[in-house]
């Protein structure tokens, strides 16, 4: 194919088109070393900080940072490597969320969430005039979104890049074609979501034996095809990926699935856009909160989990009393149901995001929690703003996503959180990727109770998402911390606690990352992470008021760079393989 044939013309042209500033991008970036430990802290002026979760793709953004990049350089370069060695979670098959914000505390965000085909109907994943479950609707083609990571990418290196965009691919084509090891968390992924990992023929000759078992752990995995790609898309730009052969294929691919084939045309990547948002920002404490707005429910969500606590002595209860976690779990509750009533795409629902992180109606919600006994049932309030056209719909379990951070010597820090949603996404391989299936982030029963639901399915519309890159300035306007999470629902109670535990009870951003998640997404129903202390708090707990808690197993996974008496230190989940890395 020609796509595959333009290889041989970059071969000779990377090296002639090489830009001043940085080594050539057909030659290799300096090879990495071991990942340098950030957690003691680095100086504030150093070339910056990474913290993702893989110490491969932290060393990519480092790279760029070595080299004089920005915050975003090393962004994208890290978003790009984990492409390869983290395809189960995110890549350029999918889509995510940035968060900009420089050392003056002015805050950016850009929405690269994927966007439903034109040719998509609130019906969407109804055959024969029923719904799909939930685990039949996420294989194959009906799942996919077109992807916009490239296209975020694209936009906010325009705007903040400081090396050339064929630069920011060198770590992750070496990776794709000199290999990488397979770790442990991949093994266990590949063995536990088989149903879409293996699921294309050529995802099945990457990562899978003959026998049909996963590689094991260690086995080296050679991905020419991606780095093919990235190599047409380190010189040809971004557009290269929406129009032309990669279009053609990625629309064929999904039109022609083995399992639930939908309509994808190439006018639909063609016309994808990624799109400024407006940050949404509010006060907790002394500090000033800024994440990212619809379509996803992450900033909204977080900082009202944080809001309704506010005028709660969280400080000194501290995280060894069940009280504490007891009132994270009722604002969880509330929050939660606004986000199922109110969130979805922007463009095509009027969402009320001023009335939802109003002080006053947060106060008001508040005032529903108690501190020794639980609301009978969490409903919705009806913030200022608020147009009650739709039903509140039921939550979806989603999985799979990852977060990463990079600050630079100039004090701009970027928080992305990018996904391909479930473990290998829709299963689907183009050219290297999988993509993402993330159109099951909509609601698949368009309708409830006789309305529409707001995150129904319509063409070109965005998904609702729980991400929730986010960072925090400190009363004396400098960043005090950028922080993510991985795992779906749960990331805006991992957000929200990590906070807790950084502004509240005074821990690292690591011991913060580390506490027990406790999750409480509405209804009656409250998990917490087995193993931990708050398993031992469940009948504490009961005696709260808490009638059904249930211990279960994590699947949790963040990332934090913050910002202590000149030092930037980094942070990365102990669930996770992550790393912070410094140049």
């Amino acid at each position: 194919m020609i796509f595959l044939r333009a290889l041989r013309f970059l071969s000779f042209s990377t090296v002639l088109l090489a830009s001043a500033c940085v080594p050539p991008p057909g030659a290799p970036v300096a090879p990495p070393g071991p990942p340098a430990s950030a957690a003691n802290g680095i100086p504030d002026g150093s070339p910056g900080l990474v913290s993702a979760a893989d110490p491969r793709a932290a060393e990519a953004g480092a790279q760029m940072l070595r080299l004089g990049g920005s915050a975003t350089d090393a962004a994208i370069a890290t978003m790009l490597a984990l492409t390869v060695v983290e395809p189960q979670s995110s890549g350029i098959g999918g889509g995510g969320f940035l968060v900009l914000g420089d050392a003056a505390g002015v805050v950016e965000t850009i929405d690269g969430r994927e966007t439903a085909p034109k040719a998509a109907t609130p019906l969407w994943f109804h055959i024969d005039g029923k719904p799909l479950a939930f685990p039949d609707a996420v294989p194959g083609g009906r799942s996919v979104g077109v992807p916009g990571n490239l296209r975020l990418a694209a936009l906010a290196h325009n705007k903040h890049g400081r090396l050339s965009w064929r630069t920011l691919f060198q770590p992750a084509i070496r990776l794709a074609r000199e290999g990488f090891a397979i770790t442990p968390r991949m093994r266990a992924s590949l063995a536990g979501a088989s149903r879409t990992g293996a699921l294309d023929p050529d995802a099945r000759a990457l990562f899978y034996a003959a026998d049909g078992q996963p590689l094991p752990t260690g086995a080296l995995v050679r991905n020419p095809a991606l780095a093919t790609t990235f190599e047409i898309l380190a010189a040809r730009g971004a557009d290269s990926f929406y129009t032309g052969d990669n279009a053609t294929l990625l629309a064929t691919k999904v039109g022609t699935a083995p399992i639930n084939p939908a309509p994808m045309s190439t006018a639909d990547l063609a016309g994808y856009k990624a799109v400024e948002r407006p940050p949404v920002c509010g006060q907790y404490r002394q500090y000033r909160i800024c994440g990212m707005g619809p379509p996803s429910s992450g900033a909204t969500t977080v900082f009202a989990i944080l809001k309704q606590i506010e005028r709660f002595d969280i400080k000194v209860l501290g995280p060894a009393d069940p009280q504490s976690w007891h009132l994270i779990a009722e604002s969880q509750r509330l929050a939660y149901a606004d986000r199922e009533q109110y969130l979805a795409d922007a463009d095509f629902v009027s969402v009320p995001v001023a009335g939802l992180v109003d002080p006053a109606y947060l106060g008001e919600r508040s005032a529903l929690i108690s501190p020794t006994a639980t609301l009978p049932t969490a409903l919705p309030g009806t913030p200022p703003g608020a147009k009650l056209a739709f039903a509140r719909a039921a939550p979806q379990e989603e999985h799979g996503t990852t977060h990463f951070v990079t600050v630079d010597r100039w004090g701009n820090a970027a928080s992305y959180t990018s996904t391909i949603e479930g473990p290998f996404g829709s299963g689907l391989m183009v050219g290297g990727y999988y993509l993402n299936n993330e159109l099951t982030d909509f609601n698949i029963m368009p309708d409830r109770n006789g309305k529409p639901t707001a995150n129904r399915v319509e063409g070109g519309k965005r998904p609702r998402s729980s991400m929730a890159p986010t960072l925090i300035y400190g009363p004396d306007g400098k960043l005090r911390l950028a922080i993510g999470a991985a795992g779906g629902t749960t990331i805006p109670a991992q957000v929200a606690k990590a906070i807790i535990g950084v502004l509240d009870w005074n821990l690292s951003a690591r011991d913060a990352i580390a506490l027990p998640v406790i999750f409480a997404p509405g209804g009656d129903t409250v998990y917490v992470e087995k193993g931990t202390t708050l398993e031992a708090m469940i009948p504490a707990l009961q005696q709260l008021g808490h009638a059904k808690v249930i211990a279960r197993s994590p699947s949790f996974k963040a990332n934090a760079i913050e910002r202590i008496g000149g030092l930037w230190r980094g942070a990365a989940d102990p669930r996770s393989e992550g790393a912070s890395v410094a140049p």
